[in-house]
C-alpha cells in the first residue's frame, strides 16, 4: 500500500513553515551541555519529514517519514532502504506516518507497530497498526489496523501520536484533540484528547478504567489532553510519561493515571491563539495537575529517558525533542521528582530523541531535508 498523495495551494505562511525546517539543517559540529560537550554527527540526511524511529536488534534503525514512507537506515553507513507494505496515510498538515515501535518480543515475532493519520469517511483520524517485518527487513507483511480513533473529523491538525509498551506488555497510544474539536477532550466516551491502552493485538484490557464502556470508551486510559507527541516508560517505576503541546504557552509533561482528567481545554497555563484567556490549573484542583510545564513553549515532540552508557551523568533523566525551541531539553530527575531543566541549543527543530542498545543518543531533525544525527560526548572534556 502506498501513501495518499494530496495536493493543495500553499499560502505564504504555509510555505515559510516548510522552508524554515529545511534551512535549519546546518547543524553545529558540537553543542555545549552542563556536563558534556556533545559532538554532533549526521548519520543520514535528505529525509522527508522524519517523525519517529526505533532500533532493530541488529543495530539498524526504522525511521518513519511523515509523508508516508518507512526507511531502514544503517547508522554505520547512512544507507537507507525503503520498507514496503506501509499503510495509506492522510499526509496533510500535521498528519501522515507518525511513530514506530517494536513488539517487546520482536526477536520471536518480528512485529512492528505504526501510528498514522488515516483517511476515513468524514475526514481523518489517528490509527495504530502492526505488521511482520520480513526476514530481509524490506517489507511489512500482513499489515493490519488494530485501533482507530473515533470519531474521524476534518482538518489537518493535532493527530498526536506515540507508541509505548509498558512492562506488562500493554500498549499505550497517545492521541490528540484534533484542534477544532478541543471541547471533546473532556468527553471520555470518544478518543479525542486521550491516551488509550490496549493489548498487543488491539483488544481492550479488562482492567482499563472504562473497560465496561459505561462511563467512557473502553480503550481510554486518561483524557483531557491536547496534543501528545511524546511518550516513554519510566525505567524505574514503569509508569508512562508523556509530553504534550499547550496552546500559546502551557506545554506539559504528564504522568497519566487510569481514568484521570488532565484538564484541557478547561484549564491551562497558556492562552488560546486568539488571545482569549484560559483558567489556570490551580482554579480547578479536582483536575490532574501537570508534572511540569513551560511558558513560553518549547514545542516538545519525542521524549526518552537516559539509560546511562556514554551519558552516565544523566542516567534516569528525561530528554525532550524541541521544535520551536530548536533544542533538546533535559529534565533533571531524582526518581520521579523533577528537580530542574537544562536547554541544549541545537539550532534546528528536533522531532525525536532515542538511544541505541549501547546508550548512544540519536535525534531526528524535522521537516523536508531532515536528518538522523548522533550525539556523543567529546573525549576532550
Amino acid at each position: 500500500m502506498r501513501p495518499t498523495i494530496l495536493h493543495w495551494t500553499f499560502t505564504t505562511s504555509a510555505l515559510a513553515a516548510l522552508v524554515s525546517p529545511l534551512m535549519a539543517q546546518a547543524l553545529p559540529q558540537q553543542v555545549e551541555a552542563e556536563d558534556y560537550t556533545l559532538v554532533v554527527e549526521t548519520v543520514a540526511e535528505g529525509l522527508s519529514s522524519p517523525w519517529g524511529a526505533t532500533f532493530l536488534p541488529d543495530g539498524a534503525m526504522l525511521v518513519t517519514e511523515r509523508t508516508g514512507t518507512l526507511q531502514r537506515i544503517d547508522p554505520s553507513t547512512g544507507d537507507a532502504t525503503l520498507v514496503e507494505g506501509t499503510p495509506e496515510v492522510f499526509a496533510r498538515g500535521q498528519g501522515g506516518l507518525l511513530d514506530v515501535e517494536l513488539h517487546p518480543q520482536f526477536s520471536d515475532n518480528r512485529l512492528v507497530y505504526l501510528t498514522f493519520a488515516q483517511p476515513r469517511e468524514g475526514g481523518a483520524a489517528t490509527a495504530a497498526g502492526r505488521g511482520r517485518l520480513s526476514d530481509d527487513g524490506n517489507r511489512l507483511e500482513n499489515f493490519e489496523v488494530i485501533f482507530q480513533q473515533e470519531p474521524a473529523v476534518s482538518g489537518g491538525n493535532h493527530f498526536g501520536s506515540r507508541l509505548a509498551f509498558s512492562p506488562d506488555g500493554k500498549l499505550f497510544v497517545t492521541l490528540a484533540d484534533r484542534f477544532n474539536h478541543m471541547d471533546e477532550a473532556q468527553n471520555p466516551a470518544n478518543h479525542l484528547g486521550t491516551v488509550v491502552r490496549l493489548n498487543d493485538d488491539g483488544s481492550v484490557p479488562g482492567d482499563n478504567p472504562f473497560a465496561g464502556g459505561n462511563e467512557g470508551a473502553p480503550e481510554v486510559w486518561s483524557y483531557g489532553h491536547r496534543n501528545i507527541q511524546g511518550a516513554a516508560i519510566h525505567p524505574a517505576s514503569g509508569a508512562l510519561w508523556i509530553s504534550e503541546f499547550g496552546p500559546r504557552g502551557g506545554d506539559e509533561v504528564n504522568i497519566p493515571e487510569a481514568g484521570a482528567n488532565y484538564g484541557w481545554p478547561l484549564v491551562s497555563t497558556g492562552r488560546h491563539y486568539s488571545g482569549r484567556s484560559i483558567p489556570d490549573p490551580s482554579s480547578k484542583p479536582e483536575l490532574k495537575q501537570a508534572a511540569y510545564s513551560w511558558n513560553p513553549v518549547i514545542s516538545p515532540s519525542g521524549i526518552a529517558f537516559v539509560p546511562g552508557g556514554p551519558l552516565e551523568a544523566w542516567e534516569g533523566d528525561l530528554l525532550l525533542a524541541g521544535l520551536s525551541s530548536q533544542a533538546i531539553t533535559r529534565l533533571d530527575l531524582q526518581g520521579s521528582m523533577i528537580r530542574g531543566e537544562e536547554r541544549i541549543e541545537m539550532g534546528a527543530r528536533i522531532r525525536d530523541v532515542l538511544f541505541d542498545a549501547g546508550g548512544t543518543l540519536f535525534a531526528l531533525t524535522d521537516g523536508q531535508g531532515g536528518a538522523v544525527i548522533r550525539l556523543t560526548p567529546s573525549q576532550g572534556r
